[in-house]
């Protein structure tokens, strides 16, 4: 016969093992979030991007970025410690750590998927100088006069006064004509 004590301080366990797991839960979100805040905030204060931006010409915005970051790792780390808390068996945690690892792997290739040949294309520009900031220029149905290259993108200001930023893998691509000097 089952004995209603036993069941009962089985259930009594496992009851404190899930609180104590939704527990971890709520301050780990809370955490995850008061660092993500606190980080962006000090990056801020460094001026990261503006850093990035006079100094190599990159526009990233590094400062989101890596406060997002430390808030997804912290995530994880608190659903681990939760999962550990219910006593999941650590298979199940290696493969919630490899599709994680998987997930953020396709992120990355998908984020960089346009900014490389972007990048790869404004140094062979800045290399070659074909056109330079002040030359007028023409790619294909543009016309105007280049304001400012990076290494990701090119801003042309057209005579009717639209600034257009043009990716440097584009302008690598189309073939772009000197025009003789005209004020846009």
């Amino acid at each position: 016969m089952v004995d209603i004590t036993q069941i009962n301080v089985l259930f009594n366990e496992r009851l404190a093992k899930l609180v104590a797991a939704i527990a971890i839960l709520l301050i780990g979100i809370l955490f995850a979030r008061f660092l993500s805040k606190l980080t962006n905030k000090i990056l801020k204060e460094v001026k990261l991007n503006d850093i990035l931006k006079e100094e190599f010409g990159i526009k990233l915005p590094l400062e989101e970025f890596f406060s997002r970051v430390i808030e997804y790792l912290i995530y994880f780390a608190t659903i681990i410690m939760a999962l550990n808390q219910l006593g999941l068996t650590t298979i199940i945690l290696y493969i919630i750590l490899v599709v994680i690892l998987v997930i953020i792997i396709v992120l990355i290739i998908l984020a960089f998927k346009d900014f490389m040949p972007n990048l790869t294309a404004g140094f062979y520009i800045n290399q070659r100088k074909n056109f330079k900031k002040g030359d007028n220029i023409e790619v294909d149905t543009v016309m105007g006069k280049v304001l400012d290259i990076n290494l990701v993108e090119t801003k042309i200001k057209t005579k009717e006064g639209d600034e257009i930023l043009v990716p440097n893998s584009f302008l690598l691509k189309r073939s772009i004509r000197k025009k003789r000097n005209r004020s846009y």
